[in-house]
């Protein structure tokens, strides 16, 4: 048939055919004047191989397909079949038994518990996001520096819609303009999905995947994900996946054992298994699963216009030991812990990605100290563009948990993040897994009655905004959701209806439309500590935090943060500042509405005298756990501006 040439194979077979997904799986077509589909399955170890399905009575006598050389690929063209028609693959594997499978590179996949592959055509959308392309690509250079806010969203359980499914699974495009205009709404930048890949169980919120190459059809058809990308792109909001190249699980339909050998999973189970999670490792010292799962990140981000994706278990990959004891491991050649075939994917995915479609950031959730995430390959890096900042995050939510009284004893865990913040490109979050397993939602975390966690909550939002790194916050936690989060339930959007936790959310909202119209917040961390200046990082007596935004070589138009974490009032609270003239509040966290209009005249010290380093101060109000965020004014003093060079990475 010609359909997969020697060069397809060739390539396939050296881990770098990254449209392999045009020539495997399913693909409606007409050949010799007959219209049906070519079915096209890497197995190289079956002893034969069938397509069935609803068109055959799952016979697999029917439509047994050839096998291609010495390739490993098995095709058959099909009259007949067409879209919407469910399949799977029939292997015999060596021993002689039959295992159905469902198709690796499928793009529609059946609802569980058929978990068929369907036939599907995802040719022919109409997009309208050019211009946003066009845009992304050109700007792909200062991401480091772009505004970018993420609400990480689980689509299955933002809300709940019984009268579109029977589980209450809303659709693509019903999400796409119920959840779109309330993230522009917001002012949030991007919006990442958990779980999209097609997965059979709901508990594992997406990162047990059976679909790689298939959006899960609980919410419908691949065009209606489209659909739901086109418009948050019509509305200027950016779509983040979060991909599982770490693992997968062993259902029977799936990846594993999947001609009757180890396919896709290391043969030794020491590498090849989580003894933790019960799941498969993918085998990285393979081309062709290499080869698939490259083609899979550039697929979604090609195919779908995905404009970043979120790495998901990066250290589960990269050290040899994790979960693992003694004995239960194998060193690597050099006698590390290092998966040295796992660094290389790494380099390989994030380099291809950067070549070809420059606008899609690599994120990596690594929750250790592993180095050079985010420096390039050729400087001895994986090459991700940023890293989520996990650190910081555990040591943010020991902090504002505690009682007040115990704070001023744990001060350091507020300003540690600022001895490597600018280590990597990172990312602060606050994410699923910090809300679920007894954990608390962010509200239940905060000390004290129900308005001192309100107020407790608004300030350690300040804090997180007002420091460097782009920001990520788990759907829910920007209204102050009470409930721990499940995936079996919709958020609880009656608290909206209550004064305390709409006010919770009109404060976010005002956070992050700041955080966007002032460059300051953004536009100038690839210079690191220069775009920061700590006021008072050291009064862990009063709990009390002051920095400041800044350009590298001016302090005009800074942004100053204050933030009280006590109930202790503060009526005249002195704090540095830099220039002369009126500090205006421009956001406070009591007073979100900005009723009140603030402002703080500066007063020059005596010649010699110093606050917090800087020639003037000025004395502040600070109510009980406020925060509050003044214009730094302009001033017309040439003076030098305090730099700190950037570390080397």
């Amino acid at each position: 048939m010609n359909i997969i040439t020697e060069t397809d194979r060739y390539l396939f077979g050296h881990g770098s055919h990254y449209e392999i997904y045009e020539k495997l799986g399913a693909h409606v077509m007409e050949i010799d004047g007959v219209k049906g589909t070519y079915f096209a399955v890497w197995a190289p170890h079956a002893k034969a191989v069938s397509v069935v399905g609803d068109f055959n009575d799952w016979n697999g006598y029917i439509h047994v397909m050839d096998r291609i050389d010495n390739s490993g690929i098995w095709e058959r063209f099909v009259p007949g079949v067409f879209e919407g028609h469910l399949y799977k693959y029939a292997v015999t594997w060596p021993d002689g038994t039959t295992h159905d499978k469902a198709d690796p590179y499928g793009n529609y996949a059946e609802m569980r518990p058929g978990n068929a592959s369907r036939v599907t055509n995802i040719n022919g959308f109409e997009w309208s996001d050019a211009k946003w392309i066009e845009e992304k690509d050109k700007d792909a250079k200062n991401l480091i520096d772009a505004p970018i806010s993420i609400y990480e969203c689980h689509l299955g359980s933002w809300k709940k819609d019984y009268s579109y499914s029977v589980d209450g699974f809303c659709g693509y495009r019903q999400l796409a303009h119920e959840l779109g205009d309330y993230l522009k709404y917001m002012g949030y930048t991007y919006v990442e999905l958990m779980g999209i890949s097609e997965h059979p169980l709901d508990a594992s919120w997406g990162y047990q995947v059976t679909g790689y190459y298939a959006p899960t059809s609980r919410y419908g058809e691949p065009k209606d994900f489209m659909y739901f990308v086109n418009y948050m792109h019509e509305l200027g909001i950016g779509v983040i996946l979060d991909w599982v190249p770490a693992h997968f699980p062993k259902d029977e339909h799936g990846l594993a054992w999947f001609d009757g050998a180890p396919l896709y999973e290391y043969a030794d189970s020491r590498k090849g298994e989580h003894p933790d999670w019960g799941t498969k490792i993918f085998d990285y010292s393979k081309t062709e699963v290499v080869n698939f799962l490259i083609a899979n990140a550039l697929f979604w981000v090609e195919k779908f216009h995905i404009d970043g994706l979120r790495v998901d278990a990066v250290a589960s990959m990269l050290y040899l030991d994790y979960g693992r004891e003694d004995g239960q491991w194998v060193p690597n050649q050099y006698g590390g812990n290092g998966n040295l075939e796992a660094m290389e994917f790494f380099r390989h995915l994030n380099s291809i990605m950067k070549k070809r479609d420059p606008r899609a950031f690599m994120i990596a959730e690594e929750s250790t100290a592993w180095p050079d995430i985010t420096k390039t390959p050729e400087e001895g890096g994986l090459g991700f563009t940023f890293k989520w900042n996990m650190g910081w995050m555990h040591d943010f939510l020991d902090y504002v948990k505690l009682d007040p009284y115990f704070k001023k004893f744990n001060h350091n865990k507020m300003t540690f993040n600022m001895t490597y913040a600018f280590s990597e490109n990172f990312i602060l979050v606050l994410s699923h897994d910090e809300v679920v397993h007894m954990k608390n939602s962010m509200f239940y975390k905060m000390p004290g009655d129900l308005e001192t966690k309100a107020a407790n909550l608004k300030t350690a939002y300040t804090f997180m905004m007002g420091q460097p790194g782009k920001k990520l916050l788990f759907m829910g936690q920007e209204f102050g959701q009470r409930e721990e989060w499940s995936e079996a339930r919709g958020l609880d959007w009656y608290l909206l209806d209550e004064h305390m936790h709409k006010d919770i959310q009109n404060y976010y909202k005002e956070l992050l439309h700041l955080y966007k119209e002032h460059e300051v917040m953004y536009a100038y961390e690839s210079t690191a500590y220069n775009c920061y200046e700590w006021i008072n990082p050291d009064d862990g007596d009063n709990s009390v935090f002051s920095f400041i935004r800044k350009a590298p070589d001016t302090f005009d138009n800074s942004l100053a943060f204050v933030c009280n974490f006590t109930p202790i009032e503060r009526d005249e609270y002195v704090i540095g500042v830099p220039n002369p003239g009126t500090y205006k509040v421009m956001l406070s966290s009591e007073d979100v509405d900005r009723v009140e209009k603030v402002e703080y005249k500066a007063v020059a010290l005596p010649e010699g005298e110093k606050q917090d380093n800087f020639d003037y101060k000025i004395t502040v109000k600070l109510r009980s756990f406020e925060s509050i965020i003044l214009k730094v004014p302009k001033t017309k003093i040439k003076k030098p501006v305090r730099t700190i060079k950037k570390k080397s990475k």
